[in-house]
């Protein structure tokens, strides 16, 4: 493999300084049109690509994103989906000549505090925050300091999906749940039960809509009837398998079950030794080893998505100068991946 190229290459390609070269690549609206181009050209014929480390004293900037490490989840499942994104993220990012920090955390407070340090060092440019919920005091404190971010996830609270200053890119899990029960009521299922979180998660609350709606529009059931059909627990198979037992108790005979999770799904097959059809979310590994149908997540659509936020005409954070037509939300549809059902849940049981 040849040396790689440098400004000194581009320059004498180009027929210009190595200065003029530096205003190319770190202040073109210095440089004239048509150098600019010629010289954008050369770039590209030579394959230079600009030293990152010197580019960053120069323009005193980082080019790295900080990202919380979620802790390990005990029973493995749900957390793969966070690790899938940050897999997806780290990857486009370095396409971009980003870095991505990687930082871990005991709660929201000691986030912030990291926040602050990081910033204060000017170790990151921006933050990518995951796990949102109501009140979630994180992007206040950015917002307020004028810090660049987005979320993965809406900031769920007042005028959530429109809120001028909060950058976000979120998987629509309401259309997801909702794409799930009628699969099922398509199927000749008609009491088909529920397994989601306690209130006030956000985002169980908005997959819990998308089961109602769909039972509301198409079961034929009552307020009444579907009233005994949904149970809440705290996520985790064994969380998942006890709520599919009282499930059962309370509505009696079942058609199928959909499933905030994964880690829940397969607590209700664990615990109906799989008799009956479970839709669970996330479509995690389990899911696709064990052969139960799940909603996916597209990971790769969501990194894409908080890259453009970050790098695009926002740059991270909503500014005066922001054109208000310039995108500020993206909303990813999921999609169902059906499967014939589980072998092995019986003999596992």
């Amino acid at each position: 493999m040849g040396a790689q190229p440098t400004v000194l290459d581009v320059a004498l390609a180009a027929g210009v300084s190595r200065q003029t070269v530096s205003n190319v690549l770190n202040a073109p609206e210095m440089v004239r049109q048509g150098t600019r181009e010629r010289v954008e050209a050369a770039i590209l014929d030579l394959g230079y690509r600009p030293h990152a480390s010197a580019r960053r004293l120069r323009t005193q900037k980082s080019s790295t994103i900080g990202i919380r490490l979620d802790p390990i989840t005990t029973d493995g499942i749900s957390g793969s989906i966070l690790d899938r994104f940050l897999h997806a993220l780290t990857e486009q990012a370095d396409r971009k000549n980003l870095r991505v920090l990687l930082f871990t955390a005991a709660g929201p407070e000691d986030e912030i505090a990291q926040f602050g340090r990081l910033s204060d060092g000017a170790d990151v440019d921006a933050f990518v925050l995951t796990s949102t919920f109501h009140g979630d005091p994180r992007t206040e404190w950015l917002i307020e300091r004028g810090q660049s971010f987005v979320t993965f996830g809406r900031p769920w609270g007042i005028d959530d999906m429109a809120d001028p200053e909060h950058l976000w890119v979120d998987v629509d899990g309401r259309h997801g749940l909702r794409e799930a029960t009628t699969h099922l009521l398509a199927g000749g299922a008609r009491r088909i039960g529920f397994l989601g979180w306690p209130t006030g998660s956000g985002t169980g609350d908005d997959r819990r809509l998308g089961w109602l709606e769909a039972m509301r529009s198409d079961s034929g059931l009552s307020a009444d009837e579907l009233a005994v059909l949904e149970v809440a627990a705290e996520d985790g198979v064994n969380f998942g398998a006890e709520a599919m037992r009282r499930l059962e108790l309370a509505a009696g005979t079942l058609d199928a079950v959909v499933c905030t999770s994964d880690s829940l799904a397969l607590g209700a097959l664990m615990a109906t030794a799989g008799r009956l059809p479970v839709i669970g979310y996330d479509n995690t590994p389990v899911a696709a080893s064990i052969g139960f149908s799940s909603v996916e997540q597209p990971l790769d659509e969501v990194a894409t998505g908080v890259l453009d936020l970050l790098t695009g005409a926002h740059g991270g954070r909503v500014t005066t100068e922001t054109s208000a037509s310039d995108p500020r939300h993206r909303m990813v549809a999921p999609r169902l991946v059906v499967r014939d059902g589980p072998s092995v849940i019986a003999a596992a049981r």
